[in-house]
């Protein structure tokens, strides 16, 4: 299993993107967007960049991983000769249907259909589909490239074989992959979420502000980001997403998001991506946005 195509080139498209390539597979990127395959290229190059400053690899290995990635903006060429597919396009159910059918239809039929989604069932996605024995889930973690963790979902009916396979080639990236069952968030959102979720309420009902609670969660609990940063880097319309999926799934009270969730996200004040959320984000610094903001 050589041949990769990874749909949608965004922050976890390009970091899945970078990875497959630079542990020797062929890449196909496919974005609708020339902008967006520019600009995800633009940060695979950044990315090696920094890892051939950081002597992790050499400017050789650096070339080599970029010759190996081919950008496209037409789904079918882009996946009619692959062994795998990896979807790594926004969390929204009904765009992964979509993408599911046409990948179903226009990739060969050995090929694995695999989703980077971070809390939508695989069984549901792999229904969509003539081939769910097929589906898995492979749930990297932001940053790509540094980060061990891949989550491999499987389906209903994901078979044997295919979990074995994403499992070695999980490794084959110097990754750590952990099997988990298909339900709502999976393991790792369905305990981080709440926590973020509970971090907002916290700040919503004046207990404490952004800063302190940050500080409490890193200095008391060893946490390398406090929950409200994370939530920004994450970005708040996905958190407020994955608490959507959450509460539907298991129509449990202590899933519901916090209001102060939903209106950030209605106001457009999604993190880092636009540049405001529990911090001001600006050139990649972070500065506290005033606490008053916080009461609405």
């Amino acid at each position: 299993m050589k041949k990769i195509a990874v749909i949608g080139a965004g922050t976890m498209g390009n970091g899945i993107a970078h990875v497959f390539a630079q542990f020797g597979y062929d890449v196909n990127l496919i974005d609708i967007s020339q902008a967006s395959l520019d600009r995800g290229l633009a940060t695979i190059t950044k990315n090696l960049d920094r890892q051939v400053s950081k002597e992790k690899i050499s400017e050789a290995d650096k070339t080599s991983t970029l010759t190996r990635i081919k950008t496209l903006t037409d789904l079918s060429s882009g996946v009619k000769d692959r062994d795998l597919v990896v979807e790594a396009a926004t969390e929204n159910i009904d765009l992964k249907l979509k993408i599911f059918k046409q990948m179903d239809e226009h990739a060969p039929a050995h090929c694995i259909l695999s989703t980077n989604t971070s809390s939508i069932s695989i069984t549901k996605i792999a229904a969509a589909t003539s081939r769910p024995e097929q589906v898995i889930g492979m749930h990297f973690m932001n940053p790509v490239p540094v980060m061990k963790l891949v989550e491999i979902i499987r389906g209903y009916a994901t078979s044997d074989e295919v979990t074995q396979t994403i499992m070695a080639a999980s490794r084959s990236l110097g990754k750590s992959p952990v099997e988990v069952n298909d339900y709502p968030g999976f393991v790792a959102n369905r305990i981080l979420m709440p926590m973020i979720n509970e971090a907002i309420i916290t700040l919503h009902e004046g207990v404490a502000g952004v800063e302190e609670i940050d500080t409490v969660m890193k200095l008391g609990m060893a946490h390398p980001m406090g929950p409200l940063q994370l939530a920004d880097f994450i970005g708040l319309d996905v958190c407020l997403s994955i608490m959507h999926v959450l509460y539907d799934g298991f129509g449990n009270g202590k899933y519901a998001p916090c209001p102060l969730l939903v209106n950030m996200v209605t106001a457009g004040k999604l993190g880092v991506k636009s540049g405001e959320g529990f911090y001001s984000w600006t050139h990649g610094t972070k500065e506290l946005v005033v606490a008053d903001n916080f009461s609405k």
